[in-house]
Order: C-alpha cells, then sequence, then structure tokens
C-alpha cells in the first residue's frame, strides 16, 4: 500500500512539475507582483492541504482509540504518510517570514529523545550528558522536573504537552508536532540494518489488551499531539491566506518579496537539506539523523522538500485532490531577458529531481534510507550522495538569481 501510494503520486508530480526538454512558452510580459501573489496562493493552498491531510490523520487517530486493531493502526500510519507529502513540500516556504519558521518548531522539530515521551527499549543510550530527560517517560510517570521545578503529569492537557515541548531548552525534548505523533504510531525503528520500520503493537492503544503500560494516557497523548498539529496547521494556513501576515510581507516591496523567494529556495536546498538533514546523516552513518526514522519515511520527505523546491520555481503544485496549479512565476519572470540561466536552472532542477526519484524508489523497494546511509554500502551512500551533490549545483544556479534582480542575499530567520 504505502509503495503504491508512493509510485502513483510520484510519477505523475515529476511528469507535471518539470520537464526540460518541453520548456513553457514565455510570457509575454510578466508582471512581479503577480509573481508574488501566485507565490503565496500556493502556499496558502499547500498549507490548506497540509490541514485538511491533518484532519484525515486524526478522523483516523479517533477510530484507532475508540476500537484499537491492527487495521485501525495501519490506517492511522497510511494517514500519517499521506499527511507529510504537502507539509514537506511546504518547508521551502516556512523561511519567508518568522511566524511560520516558529510553527515550524513546533510542527517538525527533529531530532527528539524519543525516551522523553514514552517507552524504550534496553539498547537505548544509557545517559546522556546533554539531556537529562532523554529518558523521562511522560506517558509512564506522574511528575517531571523541568528546571528545577517539579510538574504533575498525570493528567495530559493540551497545555501541558506544550508546556514540556522543548523542556530544559532542549530542542530534542519534543512534544509536539509530526514526529512525536510518528513515534507514537510506530514505536522505536530498532531495525536499521534490515528493511522494517518502528513495530508498535496496536494494543499499546487498548484498555483491555494493554500492552507497554498506561494505554489510556498514551492513547490521550496521541488524541492530543494531533489535535495540536490541526492548531497548528491552521494558523500557517491563515497567515498565507490573502490577508494574512506573511503575505502581507511577502507583498510588502516587489524587491524584498523576490529576495524572500529566492533565499526559501537556496536555503531550503544547501543550508537544509544538502547540509543538515543528507550530508550529517550520511557523513557521520547515523540512522538517527533520518528525518522520518520511526516511519522510515524519510526518503519520501527529502524528495517532496525538493519537489516544493522546484515548484517555487516553475509556479506549479500538485494539490491532494489531484488539482494542478500553475502560474506565474520567477521562471516566467526572467525567461525573455535570461532565457540560458532559465534553462539552467530548470535542468539543474530536473537532475535534483531524478536523482531523488531514484533514491526514493530504491529506498521503497530495495532497501530503506538508514540502511543506504550505513557505513560499508557503498552503493546507497553514492544514491543519495548524488542528490547532495546535485542540491549544491542547483543552489549555485539558484544564486545568480540574485543578480538578475539585483539584490543582497536576505538574513535566513
Amino acid at each position: 500500500m504505502k509503495y503504491i501510494l508512493f509510485i502513483r503520486f510520484f510519477t505523475s508530480i515529476i511528469i507535471f512539475l518539470i520537464n526540460p526538454l518541453s520548456l513553457p512558452n514565455a510570457l509575454a510580459a510578466v508582471n512581479p507582483i503577480d509573481v508574488l501573489q501566485h507565490y503565496a496562493y500556493v502556499a496558502h493552498a499547500r498549507y490548506e492541504d497540509a490541514l485538511n491531510s491533518a484532519k484525515q490523520l486524526d478522523n483516523a487517530i479517533d477510530a484507532l482509540i475508540a476500537f484499537p486493531s491492527k487495521e485501525k493502526l495501519d490506517d492511522a500510519r497510511l494517514k500519517w504518510i499521506k499527511a507529510r507529502i504537502p507539509y514537506q513540500q511546504s518547508e521551502v516556504n516556512r523561511f519567508i517570514s518568522p511566524t511560520i519558521n516558529e510553527l515550524n518548531k513546533k510542527i517538525n522539530e527533529w531530532p527528539i529523545d524519543e525516551g522523553f515521551i514514552d517507552y524504550v527499549d534496553i539498547s537505548y543510550i544509557q545517559d546522556d550528558n546533554e539531556n537529562e530527560l532523554y529518558n523521562a517517560n511522560i506517558i509512564a510517570n506522574s511528575k517531571i522536573s523541568v528546571n528545577g521545578q517539579e510538574i504533575d503529569i498525570s493528567v495530559l492537557t493540551p497545555e501541558l504537552i506544550r508546556k514540556l515541548h522543548g523542556a530544559n531548552g532542549v530542542s530534542r525534548n519534543v512534544t509536539t508536532g509530526y514526529h512525536a505523533i510518528e513515534f507514537l504510531l510506530w514505536g522505536q525503528d530498532l531495525q536499521t540494518k534490515t528493511r522494517k520500520a518502528g513495530d508498535r503493537p496496536y494494543t499499546d492503544f487498548s484498555i483491555k489488551k494493554c500492552t507497554g503500560g498506561n494505554c489510556k494516557k498514551r492513547a490521550d497523548y496521541l488524541k492530543i499531539a494531533s489535535t495540536l498539529l490541526i492548531s497548528d496547521l491552521e494558523k500557517m494556513a491563515k497567515s498565507w491566506s490573502a490577508e494574512g501576515e506573511t503575505t502581507k510581507l511577502l507583498m510588502k516591496d516587489i524587491k524584498s518579496g523576490l529576495n524572500l523567494m529566492i533565499k526559501g529556495m537556496t536555503y531550503m536546498s544547501y543550508g537544509e537539506l544538502a547540509g543538515d538533514r543528507m550530508n550529517l546523516g550520511l557523513v557521520l552513518h547515523d540512522p538517527e539523523q533520518e528525518i522520518d526514522r520511526f516511519s522510515d519515511n524519510t526518503h519520501a520527505s527529502y524528495l517532496n522538500n525538493i519537489i516544493g523546491i522546484a515548484s517555487s520555481y516553475t509556479g506549479e503544485y500538485t494539490r491532494i485532490n489531484s488539482e494542478k496549479i500553475s502560474g506565474a512565476s520567477i521562471s516566467d519572470l526572467i525567461r525573455n531577458n535570461y532565457k540560458n540561466l532559465d534553462i539552467e536552472i530548470n535542468n539543474k532542477l530536473y537532475d535534483t529531481l531524478k536523482d531523488a526519484y531514484i533514491m526514493a524508489e530504491h529506498a521503497s523497494h530495495v532497501e530503506s534510507y538508514d540502511q543506504m546511509i550505513n557505513d560499508n554500502n557503498p552503493i546507497g551512500n553514492k544514491i543519495v550522495r548524488n542528490v547532495i551533490d546535485d542540491l549544491i549545483r542547483q543552489t549555485e544556479s539558484l544564486r545568480k538569481l540574485r543578480i538578475v534582480f539585483d539584490l543582497k542575499e536576505a538574513d535566513v530567520t
């Protein structure tokens, strides 16, 4: 099911998104304001899709909690995987404003110390000098000490879960967002050398057949985390609405707006993907560095990030209902006077998409991403390295847009 979903979606998205052999006809004249407006429109569509997908996930979680079964757990996991698609494509938009970037820390913070939330295997780290709460186990305990203050955690509430997010100033103490939910649905992935994801039993949410202890509290936590995810995504979507704070920031000034768009594409390509997310894990050969490590969905998340970058340049986006959106883009804006640069960027984006698709397909049915970045795996390492190198090359080309528009590099918020 997971592989079929992957193939159907990504085959269509790559064909639609960018094909350097049949570039669209150049527009006679493109208004930069139209480019900014369409960018905001696509960003809003992405966050609407992320929100609607999160609501479908929430419904599946309700069904799992009400009548726990393997089928209900599998459905919730599939809904989580689907929910990741639009959000990961939206990440290129989060560098536009501090508001969106701060919300992202509640929604998509990683890596996480899962022992802070729930039970972990005995092989889990025995000591952590950087995080004294690494095995605090919120679900199993009734009290926790944060910054020297004892907190009652016997009954979980949304306010309490919010308060514990980033406890003691440690970013790995994640209590909200996709990855807290991911861990609760899958449990730890202890099979990093075989093609298996986490395998939490559905009985961890069953009152009558309870495994792992504290099943009612675990179910309560899962529901709270899902509710908070929806709340945060609602704020993101509102900020990108026509009258939203982030849209107004983008539209305030043409040069500033274009600079923010370029910043999103270049920083997501280089600083985030080629650097923090992919290169670090590959160099360290560390499965703990993969973003969706409990579900083994990392390959799809990285591919979606890359699709989002290309979409920001071309102005094209495929919604979760298969509706295809297109409009004025940076590509349109430069094509008449800087045709060679437009072709160069489109070709670089295509190369990255092609190699990212190869990586994702390999991870889908040959070996999972955590296996691919293992030491002594030259084939898997090379596939990942190809994508990293592509991202670096596309960043170099995208940075040339600042010369075209006579812009200075914007700070990353």
